[in-house]
């Protein structure tokens, strides 16, 4: 689709979050995330729900919040509009690789943190989920839908 788009002269800027993720993890120190993957192993052995968790807490402040995952779309926007000023309404952002978040971090949660910062581009999010009434979406239908989507939904 992408390049499709960029063949019809659109300026498209593609973001991996899974990327983003193994970008500030590699940014850590190794010692540290070998420490998280040694203890998450042990604890896998014992009790998988006790791993998970190990992961969520160790993971969240790469991911949550204002300074997660958020800045580093809310950057590469920001760079990507720069880059592309004469041409905004030929201009697309698509957020790819959602579901490498999953079970760590909800799309809605992105789209609250970023909303209001897109400098007035089309932000798309490729969502792996299924969609429930008009604005609800299930994420690959493992979790319950979320309701909370200001976003127009498109299937």
């Amino acid at each position: 689709m992408s390049d499709d788009l960029k063949g019809g002269g659109w300026n498209v800027r593609s973001i991996s979050l899974h990327q983003l993720l193994l970008n500030r993890i590699k940014a850590e120190d190794p010692q540290l995330i070998e420490s998280i993957m040694r203890m998450e192993h042990r604890l896998y052995e014992r009790d998988r729900g006790r791993a998970l968790n190990h992961l969520k807490d160790k993971l969240s402040h790469y991911i949550d919040g204002v300074d997660g995952i958020a800045k580093d779309v809310v950057n590469l926007i920001d760079e990507f509009a720069n880059e592309n000023p004469l041409v905004a309404n030929r201009t697309l952002v698509l957020l790819a690789r959602t579901g490498a978040l999953y079970p760590f971090f909800r799309s809605s949660a992105l789209l609250k943190l970023i909303d209001g910062k897109m400098r007035n581009l089309p932000v798309v999010l490729l969502y792996p989920g299924k969609r429930q009434d008009l604005n609800a979406l299930s994420f690959m239908g493992e979790l319950s839908a979320d309701r909370d989507y200001r976003p127009r939904i498109y299937s």
